[in-house]
């Protein structure tokens, strides 16, 4: 996220020691020491009233390769990381870090069934991002892992690892453990997991689930989990007390506490409703900047 520059000592190879912040935000890792135990939980309603005109309007022109609601959180939510960079910090080793990338992780079911496999994917972007790049890199990963063409790396090394002897998965898990703690997992696996992602988005109401909380995990770094609920008509009160009914949707929001204040996160949920409000402004480049005061 940040301009690139040599690796100073204390760096990880997905993110640049903060050394210079306030003593609470440096000393609260030691107090608060797992991220699943620091987690801030933020459930939205949006409406989606824009947005499906918007839809409708730029699928009537391209019906072909449709854009989808999915695309335009997805992209809404990480032009807010964008221009609101301090979501896309983590904690490992006890220590503060930016993130020296902007990722998306997502699950893709290759068939909707009960028995139909999942894939866990990573896509990267620059911070120029459109709506238009998203939508792109979103249809040839997921059409690439259900056409079989690509296969999903991060569960074909569970795949090989989980055949190995519960006392030999044990070491490994602690080496990963030690390893993560120390900032020396390899790039490799760091690519393909979904723990390291800078938001790993969920999207349930494709599935009629409108469940909205997701935990963090303590493995890895990622600190920005969101649950897309399913959709559904809402009421909506005038000042005069008259209910209107409009599409809406839930959103859960889980995020680590430690890593920015409340009023920082009260401005970026701020940003993100409005891009969702005003979703023609998704098709500039994610580092434009947007007045939504």
């Amino acid at each position: 996220m940040s301009e690139k520059r040599k690796r100073r000592r204390g760096d990880r190879r997905d993110g640049v020691w903060l050394r210079d912040l306030d003593s609470m935000h440096q000393f609260s890792p030691y107090i608060l020491r797992n991220r699943a135990d620091s987690e801030a939980f933020i459930e939205e309603t949006l409406d989606l009233t824009a947005v499906n005109a918007y839809l409708e309007q730029k699928n009537a022109e391209n019906p072909e390769f449709r854009y989808t609601l999915f695309q335009v959180i997805s992209t809404a939510l990480l032009r807010t990381v964008v221009l609101r960079p301090r979501l896309n910090r983590f904690i490992a080793g006890r220590r503060n870090y930016q993130r020296t990338y902007l990722s998306l992780a997502f699950v893709a079911k290759k068939q909707f069934s009960d028995s139909g496999a999942e894939s866990l994917l990573m896509l990267y972007f620059d911070e120029d991002l459109t709506l238009e790049t998203v939508r792109e890199k979103v249809y040839q990963e997921v059409y690439a892992v259900r056409s079989g063409s690509k296969l999903d790396n991060s569960t074909d090394v569970m795949d090989h690892l989980v055949r190995l002897p519960r006392f030999l998965l044990r070491i490994v898990g602690k080496l990963l453990w030690i390893l993560d703690y120390y900032g020396r997992i390899p790039w490799s696996i760091i690519k393909e997991e979904p723990n390291y992602s800078t938001l790993f988005l969920s999207n349930l109401g494709s599935i009629k689930l409108n469940a909205a909380y997701h935990h963090l995990n303590n493995f890895g770094t990622n600190s920005l989990f969101v649950v897309i609920g399913e959709k559904g008509p809402l009421p909506y009160f005038d000042a005069e007390g008259h209910a209107e009914m409009r599409d809406s949707l839930k959103l859960g929001i889980t995020l680590d506490e430690r890593i920015a204040d409340g009023y920082y996160y009260a401005k970026s949920i701020q940003l993100f409703k409005y891009l969702m409000q005003h979703p023609q402004l998704l098709e500039q480049p994610a580092n434009m900047e947007v007045d939504y005061d």
